[in-house]
Formats: structure tokens, C-alpha cells, sequence
């Protein structure tokens, strides 16, 4: 296979891989060719910290048989499972899509926001910002209503839900910056910025270019 990036996808929904793949191909403008990789073992749409931390097996597993053609990895699922682990065990840069994207969007000293449909994986996400180091800049999540499995299925619901998150991020709590949190949730991600003079941070993108980046540095 010729040089690659590889997405790795910890939800077993092929409809996402797709989605996702596309929204990577894009950011990557024909810098590199971008190969995803789906779980097996996981929901189509993990939800829940039991989900999430069950996820990490697989990708690990995933990233570690990756080819000599495969320069970069990136996890796509918000909560980033399994990227510590999957780190350690690899000579070629790993990003989650929850790392790039807070880095992102606390870019300048931004205070940021998320805006997702998984009210469960709340604690997970504010995890991730206190490892990061980005406590001081993060205002919070708002959540959108209802099932996320059943709102995933509607786009037009979908859209409109993470609309009023963004606008509570906004408003309520005085978020500079505000990313969509989910790797399902990436093409509503890319619909929401015209409606927003803020900036809405879509997570694939900011982990295309942040691997993209550490390539560079550790060529």
C-alpha cells in the first residue's frame, strides 16, 4: 500500500468509517492517503465509560498491526480510547481526535466548549481536558436531549440539537471556541460553522493536521 495515514474507528458502524474517511480525505488535500480501519467488537456508536473503556482493547490491536506504510494513526472516537496505550506501543505518531481538537480550540488562550450527544461520556471528556492541561480554558459540555443513537439517525434533528448546545456553550458559559465532540458527529461538525461567528472546532480535521505535524517533526 503506498503511504498512509490510518483512521482507526473504535465504533463498528461502516457507515461512519465512511463518513469519517471522507471528512479526512478532505483535510488531507492530497498531502497523503488516508486508510480506515473499523472495530468488530464494539457498538456502531459508543455511549457509555463501559463502552469506551472496552473500546481501547481493539484499537490497540488495530494501531499495532499497521504496516511499514503507515506513518501516522489517528483514533477517531471522541473519548480517544486506547491513545496512551497505543502511543507507548508505536514508533509512528498517534493523535486522538478529543487531544487535537481541545488543542485546537485552546489555541491563543481560547476558552472552549463541547458540544455533543453523549451525556454519559460527560466525566470521560472532562478527563481528557484535565490531561491535557487545559482546565483553566475549558467551560464545560453541553449536551443535546434525548437518545444520541436515535438522534444520530435523523440529521436534520441532529444538526439542529448540537445548534442549541453550541449556542449554550456560547452564551451560558462564554466559550470562545466550541468543538463538536464525536467522531459520528463529524459532518454535522462541518454544516454548523456558517450558522456560528465563533468557531467550531471539527475534530477529524484538527487530528489530520496534528499528525500531519508530527510527522514533519519526526522526519
Amino acid at each position: 500500500m503506498t503511504a498512509h495515514i490510518l483512521l482507526i474507528n473504535p465504533n463498528s458502524s461502516q457507515a461512519t468509517s465512511s463518513m469519517m474517511l471522507a471528512i479526512a480525505e478532505r483535510a488531507v488535500t492530497g498531502r497523503l492517503a488516508v486508510a480506515v480501519a473499523t472495530a468488530k467488537r464494539n457498538p456502531p456508536m459508543i455511549v457509555t465509560p463501559q463502552q469506551l473503556t472496552a473500546a481501547a482493547d481493539e484499537v490497540i490491536e488495530i494501531g499495532a498491526a499497521h504496516d511499514d506504510s503507515c506513518l501516522g494513526i489517528i483514533v477517531s472516537a471522541f473519548g480517544d480510547p486506547g491513545l496512551a496505550d497505543l502511543k507507548a506501543g508505536v514508533d509512528i505518531p498517534v493523535v486522538g481526535i478529543c487531544e487535537a481538537s481541545m488543542i485546537e480550540a485552546a489555541r491563543g488562550g481560547r476558552k472552549f466548549g463541547v458540544a455533543t450527544t453523549t451525556p454519559e461520556l460527560i466525566e470521560a471528556i472532562d478527563d481528557r481536558a484535565r490531561d491535557l492541561g487545559l482546565v483553566g480554558q475549558y467551560t464545560g459540555i453541553r449536551c443535546t436531549p434525548g437518545d444520541p443513537l436515535a438522534l444520530a439517525g435523523d440529521e436534520k434533528r441532529l444538526r439542529e440539537a448540537l445548534g442549541e448546545a453550541v449556542r449554550q456553550c456560547i452564551e451560558l458559559d462564554g466559550a470562545e471556541a466550541v468543538i463538536i465532540g464525536g467522531g459520528p458527529l463529524g459532518q454535522a461538525a462541518e454544516q454548523l460553522q456558517p450558522h456560528f461567528a465563533t468557531p467550531i472546532i471539527a475534530p477529524i480535521p484538527c487530528a489530520v493536521e496534528r499528525v500531519l505535524d508530527l510527522m514533519r517533526v519526526n522526519a
